[in-house]
């Protein structure tokens, strides 16, 4: 009993070990059978011969057989496999157990490569979910306590010591250390955290102990969205793929009625032998299946899809895999898009009368209770200044344009000029506004029942690599233009520091919808890159959605690609991925397509065999599979 006991996980574990290649163990084994037929038959022994082969039909077509019935009984249509196993029966009803054996033979080593494909594309899903930490030291009332990870709540606080990974979203509290954030950026280079940072689950910290609170449940991390993305994205037909599966139940049914016909009209019209009409009409069968053009556009895409999910870009689906080699123009949000999404104070000029800390102070409680990175840029700058405010008696918020807000029976408005009052505005402290606008810089108004009470200029930095991503679209013929809620002014000076081929100003959410429909109906196929709630309606309008990765839950969801590392130039490589599995889709189209075409042109003048037919079919469904794993490598 011990010694079974000590050897179960041993065998489990090996079995473990084996189950993701028994497809192609079985498609070995049965060449193996195969072989060993070949030699008993050569030797005479032909009754043990047809053992052999029988056994290799049943172990190398067992998986492809139990596939093709049960997806014949699902959708109440023929497909490939069917006919596959129709045609290896016909082979060896006319003595041609050779042949038929090596059609299954072939036939299930593509089938494995195909599922090895899968397999591939799921792997890194795999090890992200395999480094995930199942537990977590739980710091309470100073107490160290491991709990499991789905225990944690938001405001929980844990440590993590030095070599482990972080079980949770959360912001680093006490100490400082440096992450390898690989598992979530694909960046190699680990990152210096301080207190007041961001840090990942998945992610690996290398030298301090720190203390992070919880922000996020186990199911809510970023690092669950990724492993959630991809394999939704696994499951997702593109428009291609969804074409050639409904072409397939419609081909079937030809070939097969072609093959019926092929039994009995060569003999009657073309004086062909019964034997030389059936032998002819079994090689139509073998050569008219479509596999190596059923399997032309699966294959590649998971291996895009997963080629992208190592390099940071997140495809949900197939289908906007495809649409994205489509792309003629890109439009782009600005704040945390183009520009790094965190604005500073950089001005701040108030009226004549009123107090400097004290309108900090009615500004910072106002701003405090609304999530628009401008109004958190004066609430930090205000803490930076060590000024206390309290949260205001009452608080509506106006979407697009700011906020009202009551503070000891006083109403306050922070927003644009047109909410407080253009005229007034663009005239307070002699036009101090347009100035800043001139500089590319954001400014918000805050007023009283009085009038304007103080303008705020703000600057969000352009990203380092914005430059350089909007150079690279424009170099593929990409057409660039930045859709803002910012003034007119300020946007001009942000499309001129970043290059961009146009720009339109004061967009609230609805516009931009609009702007993406024009666009649309120019250039036809449109990509939407953003981050905020405020630009879902876009992205959910234009052909494909791109969301940056730190952007909002709405954003992420909406979006149809997601850039997990905030990099910019990952939309040129995401494109070119995109146009590199479309070129390699239409190669092996073409190519497939040229083979069953010459193949049924050869068998009809009868100068093809069955064997080099079976060769020539299943061999091109190898190596139009073989030419999509191209794209698992990194472009």
């Amino acid at each position: 009993m011990t010694t079974y006991t000590e050897n179960a996980p041993l065998q489990t574990s090996l079995f473990d070990k084996l189950k993701p290649h028994l497809e192609l163990i079985a498609a070995l084994f049965s060449g193996v059978l195969i072989l060993t037929g070949w030699i008993l038959d050569q030797n005479g022994v032909e009754a043990m011969s047809v053992v052999a082969y029988l056994s290799a039909f049943v172990i190398g077509g067992f998986a492809k057989a139990k596939e093709g019935i049960e997806e014949t009984i699902k959708n109440k249509e023929l497909n490939v496999e069917m006919l596959m196993i129709l045609a290896a029966a016909g082979s060896a009803a006319i003595g041609y157990w050779t042949e038929g054996a090596i059609l299954i033979f072939i036939f299930a080593v593509s089938g494995a490569l195909e599922t090895y494909t899968l397999n591939k594309s799921q792997r890194e899903i795999s090890a992200l979910m395999d480094i995930q930490p199942d537990t977590a030291l739980l710091v309470r009332d100073g107490i160290e306590e491991k709990v499991h990870v789905s225990e944690l709540t938001r405001g929980d606080m844990i440590v993590v010591k030095p070599g482990e990974r972080v079980p949770a979203d959360g912001v680093l509290t006490k100490g400082h250390t440096t992450i390898d954030e690989t598992a979530i950026t694909g960046e190699s280079i680990p990152v210096s955290k301080e207190a007041g940072t961001d840090v990942f689950a998945g992610t690996v910290n290398m030298t301090g102990s720190v203390y992070i609170e919880v922000t996020k449940r186990s199911d809510e991390t970023l690092f669950q969205k990724i492993i959630d993305l991809v394999q939704s994205a696994q499951s997702e037909k593109s428009p291609s793929q969804q074409f050639i599966e409904k072409f397939e139940g419609t081909y079937v049914k030809v070939v097969l009625i072609v093959v019926a016909v092929m039994m009995f009209l060569p003999h009657f019209f073309l004086g062909w032998s019964w034997t030389e009409t059936f032998y002819r009409a079994m090689v139509l069968l073998v050569v008219a299946s479509p596999c190596a053009l059923v399997a032309s556009i699966m294959p590649a895409t998971l291996s895009a899809i997963s080629s992208g999910a190592r390099s940071g870009i997140l495809f949900k689906g197939g289908a906007h895999l495809e649409n994205l080699s489509h792309v003629k123009a890109i439009a782009f949000d600005k704040t945390g898009t183009l520009t790094r999404g965190k604005p500073e104070v950089t001005d701040i000029i108030i009226r004549k009368g009123l107090n400097h800390d004290s309108l900090l102070k009615v500004s910072a409680s106002i701003e405090s209770r609304s999530n628009h990175p401008l109004a958190r840029a004066v609430v930090r700058y205000v803490q930076n200044e060590q000024i206390p405010f309290s949260p205001p008696d009452h608080l509506e918020d106006v979407a697009g344009w700011g906020v009202k807000g009551t503070i000891d029976q006083k109403e306050w408005k922070i927003g644009k000029a047109a909410f407080v009052g253009k005229e007034e505005a663009d005239a307070f402290a002699n036009g101090a506004s347009l100035a800043f606008a001139e500089d590319g810089k954001t400014t918000i108004f805050v007023a009283d029942h009085e009038g304007i009470a103080a303008v705020i200029a703000l600057k969000d930095i352009i990203r380092d690599e914005t430059k350089q991503a909007l150079k690279i679209l424009q170099d593929e013929g990409i057409f660039t233009i930045m859709l803002t809620g910012d003034s007119e002014k300020t946007a001009k000076a942000i499309a001129a520091e970043t290059a961009l081929g146009s720009y339109i100003a004061q967009c609230l959410p609805e516009h931009k919808v609009n702007h993406v429909k024009n666009l649309l109906e120019k250039y036809g196929t449109v990509a939407m890159v953003g981050d905020g709630i405020n630009d879902a309606p876009a992205l959910a309008t234009a052909s494909v959605g791109i969301a940056m990765g730190e952007g909002s839950d709405v954003a992420l969801e909406t979006a149809d690609v997601v850039l997990m590392k905030n990099d910019l130039p990952k939309i040129a490589e995401a494109i070119k991925l995109s146009r590199k599995m479309q070129r390699i889709v239409k190669q092996n189209v073409i190519f497939s397509i040229s083979v069953i075409s010459l193949l049924i042109i050869s068998n009809f003048f009868q100068v093809l065999d069955l064997p080099f037919g079976v060769l020539g079919h299943e061999g091109s469904t190898i190596l139009v599979i073989l030419n999509g794993l191209r794209l698992l490598k990194r472009t």
